[in-house]
């Protein structure tokens, strides 16, 4: 017997086996608990802005919310990877989903003794933000631990089901709960994270026979942590896929805000807001239906390209004047070449990177696309102040478009072709 970093001690001859993903017990309860890890965030991505309206009067102090996770997120998303790269993964996960649950239940524990504070908030912001990076290198791993290379796309298409729908359900059940009853949904977010964490304990890790023993590098703490984003660079078909990805994130990460100042100025009602924005998720989940045979009809630079170019037309379709549903019918549109985007670019990173470095890697992949989302939003922000939303809309189009084109001359990009799936 021995153990593995990143699971339970387990016979050196157990591997992976080849069985059904719904047959896969460690896959499974990796799936669910991050699925209600992912609706529990959800949730509380609604309703804790709101709580802290409701204490402060304030709407700068209710935005600082979500700001203080994207800080934490962004500060810890690189040496998250370090992390997760030494230490045992299965063990990390259990301590961030422990350091989750035990935030959401103070808080609930806070709102029963009617002594919920802005400081007590902000610091579970700060727990929040932390545990994102961290927990998801941690489970993301453990993914590829226990499901067999030639099952990683069905894998990964089933997660974005899991993201898609969490995204879909938690706003409108989140704000159904704090209509009823204040305590309701910090009941419901305490009760996601406890389960997620009850199911990362109950999880196996098998030892890979296959797999090579991690070398002892050299350098110290900051040049491992950088070593994701240095390899990330040095590569060039992950560097390209991720400058583009990065471009594509940037410019729809700030659409929803976009899209409510339009129905906002044209008077449409809050639940109007809430369906037409609703369409972004559901053209999503349909999207993973599609992850399977768009990778099979097309190289993975060719499905970056058709991808980038369709989200540039239905991006620019937003600014017609046509009314909230022709808003939601092009965010659905848009919505459904996401999950086959982020599944390329998963398997690209998780197939062609080392064990010893996939970590690092897909974390400094996340901190790089946090970062995209963060300047698109700011940038948005600052066009909305000068511009009409349209002309916001169609200048993040053009700056897609320009994306695009620069992919259409890169040749590594058209070339490049899916790693192999016995690895």
């Amino acid at each position: 017997m021995s153990a593995q970093p990143g699971g339970t001690a387990v016979r050196d001859t157990e591997v992976v086996a080849e069985k059904p993903l719904r047959r896969n017990r460690d896959f499974q309860l990796l799936w669910s608990g991050s699925a209600f890890a992912f609706l529990g965030r959800e949730i509380t991505d609604l309703v804790y802005p709101l709580m802290v309206l409701a204490i402060t009067g304030s709407p700068a102090w209710a935005g600082a919310f979500g700001g203080v996770q994207l800080f934490m997120a962004l500060l810890v998303g690189i040496p998250a990877g370090s992390v997760a790269d030494t230490y045992d993964r299965r063990k990390l996960l259990i301590v961030m989903e422990t350091a989750r649950a035990t935030a959401s239940a103070s808080v609930l524990v806070a709102v029963l003794l009617d002594a919920v504070t802005l400081p007590h908030l902000l610091g579970v912001a700060v727990v929040v933000g932390t545990v994102g990076p961290l927990g998801g290198s941690a489970r993301m791993l453990l993914v590829r631990a226990v499901v067999p290379p030639r099952q990683l796309t069905a894998a990964l298409t089933q997660e974005e089901v899991r993201t898609h729908a969490a995204a879909l359900g938690g706003p409108p059940l989140g704000g159904l709960l704090y209509g009823l009853a204040t305590l309701l949904p910090f009941v419901a977010t305490a009760v996601s994270f406890t389960v997620s964490l009850i199911c990362a304990l109950f999880v196996r890790v098998p030892r890979r026979d296959d797999a090579p023993a991690a070398p002892v590098e050299e350098g110290g703490t900051v040049r491992r942590a950088l070593a994701g984003l240095a390899l990330l660079w040095r590569v060039p078909t992950l560097r390209h896929s991720t400058i583009f990805a990065t471009a594509l994130n940037g410019v729809t990460a700030p659409l929803f805000l976009i899209v409510l100042v339009m129905l906002d100025r044209a008077g449409a009602s809050p639940t109007m807001i809430g369906l037409t924005s609703a369409g972004l998720a559901v053209g999503g989940l349909a999207g993973t239906l599609l992850v399977r045979p768009l990778h099979r009809a097309f190289s993975p630079g060719t499905l970056m390209l058709v991808l980038g170019g369709t989200a540039v037309a239905f991006i620019s379709a937003l600014a017609l004047p046509l009314g909230a549903w022709w808003l939601a019918t092009a965010l659905f549109l848009l919505g459904l070449g996401g999950p086959s985007m982020r599944v390329l670019v998963d398997i690209l990173i998780f197939r062609q990177v080392p064990d010893e470095q996939r970590g690092r890697t897909f974390t400094a992949f996340m901190t790089v696309l946090g970062a995209g989302a963060s300047l698109g939003l700011f940038a948005s922000g600052q066009l909305l102040e000068r511009l009409p939303a349209a002309y916001a809309i169609l200048t993040l189009a053009g700056v897609l478009a320009l994306a695009v084109g620069w992919a259409l001359t890169d040749r590594r990009i058209r070339e490049a072709r899916w790693p192999d799936e016995s690895r």
